[in-house]
């Protein structure tokens, strides 16, 4: 039996033996939209090479329509899409491209394969508008990279032979991991030596006729995480040996940096 031209005025159409529209308080009444329900399968669009995949399947306009557009699927709105969790991973998939012009939040899970391949690849820079020559130039930087996680503490010293480090270093670089840059200022000193360092001070050599005055750069290893893995066996980022930072194998809210089976000393050891 087919029904073609058919006009129908009714609150709603239910196809199938439950109605759903009924079974979800906030849903009803509908006093002027209308209400389609169908506890089957559905198929939108031109479906021929591909049939029902789902139980809402959509394709684009039948070619024969000489539509103007060619869009399967034009959401204004809101839209949740609420996967399986027993059904991991790919809860929700898309093959091609995707645009997004607003914020993401992703949580930090997820297979970001070109990003993390373009990260451990090559160069890491950041592209910035040129801060001089304004719009229409550009300034391109990039990150140092070593074989540790290091961090620095730098400025001028002068009136003192002490330079004292950030309180919380005594508790983010190993004490033996340090290493000391001096650079006196003027023409009044030759040498400055120092005398001993960890991570809490860095004590110079004084002279009793030359005040000391220096610029100075201090490096350190961090040991709230473990030391890098420098080198290692495998084809990609994804062999790195410590699964806590491969997305894939460990979630964010789980990482563990401080993994006991990936402990050891630092990568740079200094005394």
């Amino acid at each position: 039996m087919s029904f073609k031209n058919i006009s129908i005025e009714t609150v709603g159409l239910h196809v199938g033996e439950a109605n759903y529209a009924r079974q979800t308080s906030q849903q009803v009444p509908y006093k002027k939209s209308g209400v389609l329900t169908c506890g089957g399968i559905s198929i939108f669009g031109d479906c021929s090479s591909i049939g029902g995949l789902a139980a809402v399947t959509i394709g684009p306009p039948d070619s024969g329509t000489k539509l103007p557009f060619t869009d399967s699927l034009y959401v204004l709105g809101n839209s949740q899409f609420i996967g399986d969790a027993t059904k991991k991973p790919n809860a929700v998939v898309i093959a091609g491209d995707l645009l997004v012009t607003g914020s993401t939040d992703t949580g930090n899970k997820g297979r970001l394969a070109s990003r993390f391949a373009t990260a451990d690849a090559k160069p890491k820079p950041f592209d910035l508008e040129h801060p001089t020559k304004g719009k229409g130039h550009r300034l391109r930087y990039a990150c140092i990279e070593g074989p540790e996680v290091g961090v620095y503490y730098r400025g001028r010293l002068t009136g003192s032979n002490r330079i004292e480090l950030p309180y919380y270093w005594k508790d983010l670089v190993h004490a033996e991991s340090i290493t000391v840059q001096l650079q006196p200022i003027g023409d009044r000193h030759f040498h400055l030596n120092i005398v001993s360092f960890d991570n809490k001070e860095i004590i110079i050599k004084e002279a009793d006729d030359k005040p000391i005055d220096c610029f100075f750069h201090v490096y350190g290893e961090r040991k709230d995480i473990n030391p890098l893995i420098v080198e290692y066996e495998g084809n990609s980022w994804e062999d790195y040996p410590d699964p806590n930072y491969n997305p894939n194998k460990v979630d964010s809210d789980k990482k563990n940096t401080k993994d006991p089976r990936f402990d050891g000393p630092p990568n740079t050891i200094t005394k």
